[in-house]
């Protein structure tokens, strides 16, 4: 029996020993490396990136509409026909295969000097498009990051859990080896030694739960990197959490800086244009055209056989909507009440951010203060397992509580460890609702 329970402890170390050995020989992957990984390889910002790259590649005055556009075209055309004539001299001319051919090639240009300064607009809307790209991409860069940084501390969090629960394996460990020696020389009964064996097997099987998810975590972290999933590494040990974050501060900086708020404005902004767009169609479109022509016609069946000519041809277009069904009425009241309705949406934006920021600061002081207690509650909460197992190894006190002592412990530790990380959530949130992200 006691040499079961030692190869079980064996076990177990050997285990503990891999798991350690792995994580030792990993490299080290900073934040900062992480997050320079990201934004260069993560899919999601590409696409932005390259959107944005769209926006402002349209940007420009020709596909807002005031430059000219030019074309060259030539046609070429041929007839057969049999041609009866009759000439006013009386004479009758026949041509059974009249061969005919007619060639036109030449360059022609269209353009609209004025439409309503529909033109301006269109090159407003162009702008307001691309200036919402950047804010696109801003958004995704920090969001990106964001979600890199939170999933990096978990990582570290739930390394630190690992870290628990490994010395709370020891204890058990050791428990088992004192219930053993005990039991060898007959001063307890073989149910402290199960009892004991019962514990460390359910602090193994914690501890295998806990190395599966932070394998998980560390599946996650490369998917954002854009790597190779099955990349090893190892992460920092420590969360510090900002402690200097000032509600009043934030809530004046998301005002200018909140990407949501941004896009609302410019939103509006461009549902101002969209009027402009259409009360454009009220004005006349005043047009020149332009085009140099060659010619070359051949008939045998005409007084002339063959006629080429040249030139310039130019003109002046002119047209202006009198009566349309009363559309354009509708199209203006229709792009007044998105007007609206962009105003109101920046208003519950604006509503929105700012009932965000309040919950995620409640939320980061309520986490502030669970820190100071859990750092008090993990001192005091080692202190008695110290005790308690002193106690133990003279037989004073009984396994249950020692067992006790260590789960109080082990909780402590937890508590401690996911105060900090939620602090470390609320604080990177609300940063990232400001575009104000740094890497701590």
């Amino acid at each position: 029996m006691i040499k079961l329970h030692k190869i079980a402890c064996l076990l177990c170390c050997c285990m503990v020993l891999a798991f350690t050995t792995k994580a030792q020989k990993a490299p080290l992957l900073t934040l900062q490396e992480a997050v320079e990984i990201a934004l260069k390889n993560n899919y999601n910002i590409v696409l932005a990136k390259n959107n944005k790259t769209i926006a402002q590649n349209n940007t420009t005055i020709g596909n807002a509409g005031f430059l000219p556009v030019v074309d060259a075209d030539i046609t070429q055309n041929y007839s057969r026909q049999r041609v009866e004539q009759t000439r006013s001299d009386g004479t009758v001319n026949s041509i059974p295969n009249a061969n005919n051919s007619n060639l036109n090639y030449g360059p022609s240009l269209i353009w609209t000097i004025f439409d309503g300064f529909a033109m301006f607009a269109n090159y407003d809307q162009l702008k307001q498009l691309n200036e919402l790209r950047s804010v696109t991409l801003r958004d995704t860069i920090v969001s990106t990051t964001g979600d890199l940084i939170l999933t990096y501390y978990d990582l570290i969090n739930q390394s630190q859990q690992i870290k628990a629960q490994s010395g709370a394996m020891n204890i058990s460990r050791t428990q088992l080896r004192l219930a053993s020696d005990k039991f060898s020389v007959g001063t307890v009964s073989r149910l402290e030694v199960l009892n004991a064996q019962v514990a460390l097997n359910t602090d193994t099987s914690n501890l295998i739960a806990l190395q599966q998810r932070y394998k998980s975590g560390k599946i996650r972290l490369n998917q954002l990197l854009v790597r190779d999933l099955q990349t090893d590494f190892t992460v920092s040990d420590t969360i510090i959490v900002d402690d200097k974050i000032v509600l009043g501060d934030i809530l004046a900086t998301a005002q200018t800086q909140n990407p949501s708020i941004l896009s609302a404005q410019i939103n509006k902004r461009i549902a101002y244009i969209s009027l402009k767009q259409v009360q454009s169609t009220r004005y006349p479109v005043i047009g020149v055209t332009g085009g140099y022509t060659w010619t070359n016609n051949k008939t045998p069946a005409g007084f002339t056989r063959t006629q080429q000519a040249r030139g310039l041809n130019y003109g002046l277009t002119a047209s202006i909507n009198i009566f349309d069904g009363f559309n354009q009425s509708r199209r203006e009241r229709n792009a007044k009440i998105q007007i609206d309705n962009a105003g109101i949406n920046v208003k519950q934006t604006r509503l929105n951010v700012e009932a965000q920021i309040s919950d995620l600061y409640a939320r980061y002081l309520s986490g502030m203060d669970l820190v100071k207690v859990g750092r008090s509650s993990v001192e005091a909460a080692r202190r008695n397992l110290e005790i308690t197992l002193d106690k133990y190894r003279i037989g004073t006190i009984t396994p249950l509580e020692i067992r006790e002592a260590q789960r109080n412990f082990l909780d402590a530790q937890y508590t401690f460890s996911s105060a900090v990380y939620q602090s470390k959530v609320a604080e990177v949130t609300l940063k990232q609702i400001t575009n104000n992200l740094n890497i701590q």
